[in-house]
């Protein structure tokens, strides 16, 4: 079992930037990959970044490419985002799975991961 909770969402001006931070409880942690997603309101929910158990393997939206990066430690993974615009409002949310020995397409579906944090909203004002 895994527990999630991520902080670190608030309000901020087109250009701005902001760091999402998720803290994962329980000792396999280190075990599994991670992966960041948002939903804005009446949209489904999409992929934004995500990173291997490792830390070796990270995945990214086209639309994040560049603007956001995913790191991770012991106990936390990250999502920095720079450059922020509008349509980057949204909740976020950080998912874990253990995706060991499977296709890198798993990272990018949301269905494929087990546990969910309560997510964080961002609001990107114009």
């Amino acid at each position: 079992q895994v527990q999630l909770v991520e902080s670190g969402g608030g309000l901020v001006q087109a250009g701005g930037s902001l760091r999402l931070s998720c803290a994962a409880s329980g000792r396999t942690f280190s075990s599994y990959a991670m992966g960041w997603f948002r939903q804005a309101p009446g949209k489904e929910r999409e992929f934004v970044a995500a990173i291997s158990a490792s830390g070796g393997n990270r995945y990214y939206a086209d639309s994040m490419k560049g603007r956001f990066t995913i790191s991770r430690d012991s106990a936390k993974v990250y999502l920095q985002m720079n450059s922020l615009k509008p349509e980057d409002t949204a909740v976020y949310y950080c998912a874990a799975d253990n995706f060991f020995g499977m296709s890198s397409s798993y990272y990018y579906t949301p269905h494929e991961y087990d546990y969910w944090g309560q997510g964080t909203q961002v609001t990107v004002s114009s």
